[in-house]
């Protein structure tokens, strides 16, 4: 596939899930031992989906903060490097903007709405994209540069 007269490679189904394996590991290894350090075990053993302002700062702002800020500075997650990937604008194929980051991010909640279909749409996309990614402009191609 070309874009803008370059050659690229989209980045699949499979290799995409295993960037947001490791991505997910990441935050987790990051938020669980705050979470830890603030609540204490029972934090885990509780039912509550947030226990308060810490609590959804450290579990969802946090995160969402530092995915959009990799985004902005890598144009990937440490899940998409590991897997030589980055996420490039799909006319330009130039870095994306911050706006496009931003409501690309916003479209994951889309695409997991209807049981997930937004990213498994990835599998069957002629050009790889989950609906975050035709929502925001975006394709993720295999990064030649970090091979």
């Amino acid at each position: 596939m070309t874009i803008n007269g370059q050659s690229v490679q989209y980045v699949g189904f499979w290799s995409r899930l295993g960037a947001s394996v490791i991505d997910s590991i990441i935050i987790i290894l990051l938020t669980y031992p705050i979470l830890y350090f603030i609540y204490g075990a029972q934090y885990f053993d509780s039912d509550v989906s947030s226990q308060g302002w810490t609590d959804f700062i450290v579990s969802y702002l946090l995160p969402v903060v530092a995915v959009i800020l990799f985004w902005v500075y890598k144009s990937a997650t440490p899940g998409k490097m590991a897997v030589s990937a980055k996420i490039v604008d799909e006319n330009t194929g130039n870095k994306p903007s911050t706006q496009q980051f931003i409501i690309r991010y916003l479209g994951y909640y889309v695409s997991i709405l209807a049981l997930g279909l937004g990213f498994f749409w990835i599998a069957w996309d002629e050009k790889k994209q989950g609906w975050h990614d035709k929502m925001a402009s975006t394709v993720v191609i295999v990064d030649n540069k970090s091979r």
